[in-house]
């Protein structure tokens, strides 16, 4: 699967846990998540290219205690980048 692909899934999976995501040009900084208005919120920084873009989204759900009950919900490729580890079938 490519990283631009896993990008995309990603994002689906922060935007099923109720994250807000925002695309902004930040500079090169990074983006991440935060927590305002009652509502989550992620921030993609378009002056990254997709490797980082996946990075940061990883990070954000990998720190998300909801993000383990998407287990049985996402490509193994992502399961791999989120540091699951599956049993075997």
């Amino acid at each position: 699967m490519q990283t631009v692909e896993l990008l995309y899934e990603a994002r689906q999976v922060a935007e099923r846990l109720g994250y807000q995501i925002r695309e902004e040009n930040l500079g090169g900084v990074g983006g991440g998540a935060c927590e305002f208005g009652g509502r989550k919120w992620l921030f993609i920084d378009l002056a990254q290219g997709p490797p980082e873009q996946l990075e940061a989204l990883v990070a954000t759900l990998r720190e998300d205690p909801a993000t383990a009950s998407l287990l049985e919900q996402v490509s193994p490729q992502l399961a791999w980048h989120l540091g699951w580890r599956r049993a075997a079938a």
